[in-house]
């Protein structure tokens, strides 16, 4: 059995991409029922956020999974197969377990180290297990997620991460600003705009008030969302904050000293004709500096080139120091990922041997029970004693000959093509592999759902 991801997220998908794949809480229990319906598909964990919808699923053949996979999303969204393909990214085996990892940690989020994910990983797994859709291997791997996700957090200081781009890229603002006050222009943050109501734009927007913006406005796709976190910042900050749309943009920004873009869209969000126009609106010589947060880049790079236009993006950030820092937490987070992502395979690999082992043992256990049952029948005089003597003694042999075989293979299980060597143990001693997997489903006990 192996691990199958589909998923697309802010990095792969357009922002109406992923509102038409989002699945809600109430309706995942539905689309997890759907994708267990499927004869290759044993257990499941559906992941759906604003920013990402991934499906977790534990599969015995690839390419029919894959298929239910589609059809499932695909009723749900009126997506065909070929439009989400055009967006989506597949993971299996070990490439999907590692994805989760990162995920957890908090790795591919918008806002690098934001601590949501994890929580929603919790829930999506707590869904799943109460909906009876996980078993083993699905409740071993998301418990082993939310512990690495915890690690990481405890352990480095990647929750800072975002939070540093965002004050590096506004102070490179200021130093552009202050530079241009000796052309007669006001310098200092005094009006800004914020491109992106998300995680990003919530870090962004506050950062701005804390450094003095006076009138500030959020613009997003979706106005409720800006009018949110407009009113949260106005509250909690006591500054002038309005939402807006995308269409109010080059209004906004004719006056803005700063725009911040930070959105999840896949494509340019600001072009440069919008730039332009809102240079043409403005009344003094003031610099518009734009502070592209966004992966991938939210502005068109022209706008860049335009006279009075300073860009400041995440590739430029790279040498301060301050943003150094948080690359290192990121590295540091990435190597708690990869040692935990060997951990957890040399485990599963090590499990996945634990059925042939089982089996061989009980083949040699019914060998011992057959050859003693043949004893009485030829020695009936042989008394209570020594029957038990003759039984015990013909226990340890068989004991210490399969003890060095069946450890070494568990060890050997945990190193690269080491499912070869129980392979081999089946043909060598004839073990079926249906009463491997019996022993298997037995010895799950109360760990969940039973691989089917």
């Amino acid at each position: 059995m192996s691990v199958l991801l589909f998923g697309v997220s802010h990095r792969s998908a357009p922002v109406e991409v992923l509102e038409r794949l989002a699945v809600s809480d109430h309706d995942r229990p539905k689309l997890v029922d759907e994708l267990l319906s499927s004869r290759a598909i044993s257990e499941a964990m559906l992941v759906s956020t604003c920013n990402r919808v991934e499906i977790y699923a534990v599969v015995d053949a690839f390419h029919p999974a894959l298929e239910a996979v589609g059809a499932v999303l695909g009723d749900h969204s009126g997506m065909t197969v070929t439009e989400m393909t055009r967006h989506a990214y597949v993971r299996y085996s070990e490439a999907a377990v590692e994805h989760l990892f990162t995920v957890a940690a908090g790795l591919d989020s918008l806002v690098v180290g934001e601590q949501q994910i994890l929580g929603q990983i919790r829930n999506a797994y707590l869904d799943a297990d109460a909906n009876q859709s996980t078993g083993r291997v699905m409740h071993e791997l998301a418990q082993q997620a939310l512990r690495v996700g915890k690690r990481v957090h405890t352990e480095t200081g990647i929750d800072r991460a975002g939070a540093s781009v965002v004050s590096v890229a506004l102070h490179r603002a200021q130093a552009v600003l202050s530079s241009s006050a000796g052309t007669g222009a006001t310098s200092g943050l005094h009006s800004a705009v914020v491109v992106g109501a998300g995680a990003m734009g919530g870090l962004a927007t506050a950062q701005l008030a804390r450094e003095g913006v006076r009138d500030l406005v959020v613009v997003n796709r979706t106005v409720a969302n800006a009018e949110h976190l407009a009113g949260n910042i106005a509250a909690n900050h006591g500054i002038a904050v309005r939402g807006a749309g995308l269409d109010e943009l080059p209004a906004a920004m004719a006056v803005a000293d700063v725009v911040v873009t930070c959105t999840g869209s896949v494509g340019t969000v600001v072009s440069v004709g919008e730039v332009h126009s809102a240079l043409a609106a403005r009344t003094d010589a003031r610099p518009l500096v734009i502070c592209d947060l966004g992966l991938p880049r939210n502005v068109d790079p022209a706008a860049g080139r335009l006279p009075g236009v300073h860009v400041v993006d995440i590739e430029g950030l790279r040498g301060d120091s301050e943003t150094q820092a948080a690359e290192n937490d990121t590295s540091a987070a990435r190597f708690i990922v990869a040692a935990e992502l060997a951990d957890y395979l040399t485990h599963q690999r090590q499990a996945e041997v634990t059925p042939t082992v089982a089996a061989l043992r009980q083949r040699a256990a019914d060998v011992v029970e057959a050859e003693i049952l043949r004893l009485e029948t030829r020695l009936p005089g042989l008394d209570d004693p020594q029957r038990d003597e003759v039984a015990k003694t013909v226990r340890r042999v068989v004991d210490k000959l399969l003890h060095a075989p069946t450890v070494r293979v568990k060890q050997l299980a945990s190193t690269p093509n080491g499912d070869h060597y129980a392979e081999a143990l089946r043909e060598l001693f004839e073990l079926r592999p249906g009463a491997a997997e019996s022993v298997s489903a037995s010895e799950m006990g109360d760990a969940g759902r039973t691989e089917q």
